[in-house]
């Protein structure tokens, strides 16, 4: 292959090459953005209105809606437009830019259910000191912790990523995805973001088994509750958390433990597509179907109250 030192441009996989199946992608892509701007706003809407929801739990909750919207929001649009346009390519700079903020609203995601796994550990497991463990200055402080620890995240990853003299500008995925540029490389500086790749994961592990401790710990405290309606009301308000948890890590393993290819996949959208837009679209539900106070709040949002009693009397 010849030698791209100079790419300014990456071509990417189109959906179909069948214009039919390209447009029943787009409008795929489209109900399924919506569904998970909407649900991820009325959330941040609904923490912010109402007064009874400005506690940590919601802050984080707010910062993760917040997080899933920037996720599906670098990817979805620009996939959306070059179906309509017919037109794969995508510029250097614009790759760069993309492979940087996904990173950023993904870590972000994770590290942010971390923290609130702490959250839901200090509220079940210490009560008493709830409020002064989870003040207001240390909810922000954790959030700008993530932030930071997410932006680095994010420029080592694109650094280590970009730093790469490309041999083909060919891309076997729909977006700038890394695995897929690594693959382009001709140089021995893709080993750079495998290290990187290798150093994210141990973090990610590290997460993940402090999250599974600090479970393990709640269930324990949980289940020495003698009232019945006590507990209940300690799992309503982990279970929840719990699932994305679940969702968002297992999503991330089932896309990228699949045997590797050079070839390009018939699988390689849906299995994209399960880990960029159905956690953030599935979070708000998750939330909302077992979180009554969450629900209160939307539904007053909405103004379905007003507008139900508005049809009684009119019967």
């Amino acid at each position: 292959m010849s030698n791209f030192t100079s790419v300014s441009t990456f071509l990417l996989c189109e959906f179909s090459e069948v214009q039919e199946l390209q447009i029943l992608y787009f409008f795929l892509f489209l109900a399924l953005y919506l569904t998970s701007i909407t649900g991820n706003l009325l959330i941040i809407a609904a923490v912010a209105l109402d007064h009874h929801l400005h506690t940590p739990m919601y802050f984080f909750l707010s910062n993760l809606a917040m997080m899933d919207i920037g996720s599906v929001s670098v990817i979805v649009p620009i996939s959306m437009t070059n179906s309509v346009m017919n037109n794969w390519s995508i510029s250097y700079s614009g790759c760069v830019a993309q492979v940087f903020f996904y990173i950023f609203f993904a870590s972000s995601d994770f590290f942010l259910l971390t923290v609130m796994a702490h959250d839901r550990y200090v509220a079940i497991c210490n009560p008493l000191q709830y409020e002064t463990i989870m003040h207001k200055g240390a909810c922000l402080q954790m959030s700008v912790i993530v932030w930071i620890s997410s932006l680095l995240c994010a420029m080592l990853h694109t650094c280590g990523t970009f730093a790469n003299t490309f041999c083909s500008n060919a891309v076997n995925q729909f977006f700038c995805e890394i695995p897929k540029l690594l693959k382009l490389s001709c140089s021995d500086f893709y080993l750079v973001e495998v290290g990187v790749i290798v150093l994210g994961s141990f973090m990610g592990l590290g997460c993940f088994i402090f999250i599974i401790i600090t479970y393990i710990q709640i269930f324990s405290t949980v289940l020495r509750i003698p009232s019945a309606h006590g507990k209940k009301k300690a799992f309503s308000t982990c279970l929840p958390h719990l699932t994305v948890v679940s969702m968002f890590t297992f999503s991330g393993l089932f896309a990228y433990t699949r045997p590797p290819t050079n070839a390009r996949s018939d699988l390689d959208i849906p299995f994209a597509m399960i880990y960029i837009i159905i956690p953030p679209m599935l979070n708000p539900f998750i939330y909302c179907m077992r979180n009554k106070e969450l629900k209160t709040a939307l539904w007053k949002f909405l103004h379905f109250g007003d507008s139900s009693q508005t049809i009684f009397r009119v019967l």
